[in-house]
């Protein structure tokens, strides 16, 4: 007994050990990336090397696992998977990595948290999903932007004093340059703005990547692994058109066993491969809405971590900014998940999605409106009474949703079930 309990909670937490896993996965290419950037790393050329590693692994499970079937590459496919490849691999990533260089780890995780709800704004301009204010999970999700951007405008504008963490006092310098200090503090604020705006650009990209991958997926649903190697690929092939032109040093492309390689590897390898296919199990086990709520722990590790590592200086209006991002990422959530249950009771109650065709195999057929199995049964066993001298034997349920009955059921079978009732 105590086995099964076991075996049972493990089978249970093994979707929340997996996302808690991701987030520390993420918290380190955050740090690992602001090391490399701070080491002189190019981020158009971390850029490149990041998909190709990513192209190069997962390729071959994309060949092996979905060979068959392929979709053919049509000219309006091949604009679709340039488009995405432009918003993903080229701007959301070039922009994130420039606003993390000037800004910090955990300033840039918390403006990523956006992202649910850029994306229900891009959604509602690309006419996608219906504003229906009266309703209570529409004004949760419109409550939840404002509340977002209102968080993220206060990150933008206020860093206000700093706050000391209890652990980081000791990583102080003790004889630090005031005069050095000073500059460098003069020269952060100037680049503050900067690098809040190439993360709040490179969020509004990656959310309107996730529109526009809605309709690539309807093409490739069988076939993810195969499309995330395209977009990775063909966004390889723009990020090295963009490097040509922003880095006019051939050094920069230069990489030995370093830092820089680490950072390449680690984010090709973990961020966009291994954590594609542990998010996407994920997803389809709990659903997009559980898998997100797990964003705001990243941040929180990066803060810790950051403040370690880095020497990570947290400002209040950082503090206060994340604070009002994460909640209104819960709210927009929580209006997702309860639009998404209202969809599902729709499917269910619908007398039309959730009908029953009876097909008697002599070409005559008749319609049960799913409600309540009970009225079903009736209806069958009435139609039964009325073709006594029919000679078919089996009736064929076609239930989609609600009823869920057998594709072939005997007569004798039915008879029996409703004698015992």
């Amino acid at each position: 007994m105590e086995k099964l309990r076991c075996s049972k909670f493990l089978e249970t937490s093994k979707p929340y050990f997996a996302m808690i896993s991701l987030q520390f996965g993420y918290a380190g290419m955050n740090i690992i990336t602001k090391v490399s950037l701070n080491h002189g790393m190019s981020h158009y050329v971390l850029v490149v090397y990041r998909h190709a590693i990513a192209t190069a692994v997962i390729a071959p499970f994309a060949l092996f696992f979905e060979r068959k079937g392929q979709p053919k590459i049509t000219f309006p496919i091949f604009i679709q998977i340039f488009i995405l490849g432009l918003l993903g691999p080229v701007i959301d990533q070039n922009f994130y990595y420039a606003g993390l260089k000037y800004t910090s780890p955990t300033f840039s995780c918390a403006m990523s948290n956006m992202l649910p709800a850029m994306t229900f704004v891009m959604a509602v301009i690309c006419r996608m999903e219906k504003l229906e204010v009266k309703k209570v999970r529409t004004q949760a999700k419109l409550v939840g932007t404002l509340v977002t951007v209102a968080g993220a405008m206060l990150m933008t504008l206020y860093k206000g004093p700093i706050v000391e963490m209890f652990w980081s006092k000791a990583l102080q310098p003790v004889g630090s340059d005031h005069g050095a200090t000073d500059q460098s503090h003069e020269s952060s604020d100037k680049d503050w703005f900067k690098g809040s705006i190439l993360l709040i650009l490179a969020t509004l990209a990656w959310a309107f990547l996730f529109v526009l991958q809605t309709k690539a997926l309807k093409t490739y649903k069988n076939h993810q692994l195969s499309l995330t190697t395209l977009v990775c690929f063909m966004g390889t092939v723009q990020a090295i058109a963009v490097t040509f032109v922003m880095e006019h040093d051939p050094s920069a492309w230069k990489i030995g066993f370093d830092m820089n390689l680490l950072a390449a590897a680690y984010a090709g390898i973990v961020t966009s491969s291994i954590s594609y296919y542990v998010q996407g199990l994920v997803i389809k086990k709990k659903g997009p809405v559980f898998a997100t709520a797990f964003s705001p722990l990243m941040m929180i590790i990066v803060a810790i971590m950051g403040s370690f590592i880095l020497a990570e200086k947290i400002f209040l209006g950082g503090i206060v900014g994340s604070a009002l991002i994460v909640v209104g990422l819960y709210a927009v959530l929580w209006g997702k998940q309860k639009e998404k249950m209202s969809m599902d009771d729709d499917e269910i109650l619908d007398p039309v999605k959730g009908s029953s065709a009876i097909n008697y195999g002599n070409g005559n057929s008749a319609v049960v409106a799913a409600i309540e199995d009970v009225e079903a049964n009736k209806v069958i066993e009435d139609v039964q009474k009325s073709e006594g001298n029919n000679n078919s034997k089996h009736i064929t349920m076609i239930a989609p949703i609600s009823m869920p009955l057998a594709d072939e059921v005997p007569l004798e079978k039915l008879n029996q079930e409703n004698d015992r009732a």
